[in-house]
């Protein structure tokens, strides 16, 4: 991540939130969701995610019915046990991971359930898709720790100056 825009990413995530909050107030919806595919290409070309995993060291997805089934099945125990060994409900009643990092990270930042993690795993950075937009406080948080994500929303930032 030795690239100009990301040096210091963190700290200039953490000066810039006000701004990042006033551009996705203001923003051109249509305009941003149509510059998203081209910025997250280019913030995965950039931003190897086996070397930051932030993501998976500091928050949980929510495991939704249908992802504790199918990882349950992969590591063959039953739902039950596996959602009393590795989850809990959260406050707005989710399931999230019951520890952090989470139990599924590799020392080598590599998921042990990768080809069946749950959903949010899947679409996470969600640099891609309307959730970008459309939940924003979600997308502020997700740049404070997430260098895809401040990458994404400093650039789109950047070209409304």
């Amino acid at each position: 991540m030795k690239d100009g825009i990301l040096e210091n990413w963190k700290k200039k995530s953490a000066e810039k939130q006000k701004i990042y909050k006033k551009y996705l107030a203001r923003a051109d919806k249509n305009k941003v969701l149509s510059q998203l595919p081209e910025l997250h290409a280019e913030a995965f070309r950039r931003i190897d995610c086996l070397q930051c995993a932030n993501c998976c060291k500091n928050y949980s997805p929510r495991f939704k019915t249908p992802d504790i089934k199918r990882i349950s099945k992969h590591l063959k125990m039953k739902e039950s046990d596996f959602i009393e060994r590795y989850l809990r409900l959260d406050e707005e009643g989710d399931y999230v991971v019951n520890s952090t990092p989470c139990p599924f990270l590799g020392k080598d930042n590599y998921c042990s359930i990768y080809s069946v993690r749950p959903s949010d795993c899947v679409r996470f950075p969600y640099t891609d898709e309307d959730v970008f937009f459309k939940r924003q406080q979600l997308t502020l948080k997700n740049s404070s720790f997430c260098p895809i994500v401040y990458f994404v929303l400093d650039k789109l930032a950047a070209n409304t100056k």
